[in-house]
């Protein structure tokens, strides 16, 4: 394995691990604003509050899982350290 294939796999797992996140946020973010053009609410807070608080219950929720993905990465990086080495 290359420099090149450890780099695309660096970018791969930082889009994996990234993405579910974002998605969340993007969701959260559609569903209020939907609410706030509906009740014709602008307040700066009701947007930010909202998502704050359940993209870090989605993140915490989601740790074991992200946690499995970086050991492992880090497990086939460390093997490829030790295969270069000889």
């Amino acid at each position: 394995m290359d420099l090149m294939a450890i780099s695309q796999q660096t970018v791969k797992i930082i889009l994996l691990l990234g993405l579910p996140s974002l998605l969340v946020s993007l969701v959260i973010g559609l569903v209020i604003s939907i609410f706030q053009a509906v009740t014709q609410v602008s307040d700066a807070s009701l947007s930010f509050v909202p998502k704050m608080v359940l993209v870090s219950a989605f993140i915490l929720i989601s740790l074991p899982w992200i946690g499995d993905q970086v050991e492992g990465y880090t497990r086939g990086l460390w093997g490829l350290i030790l295969s270069f080495g000889h």
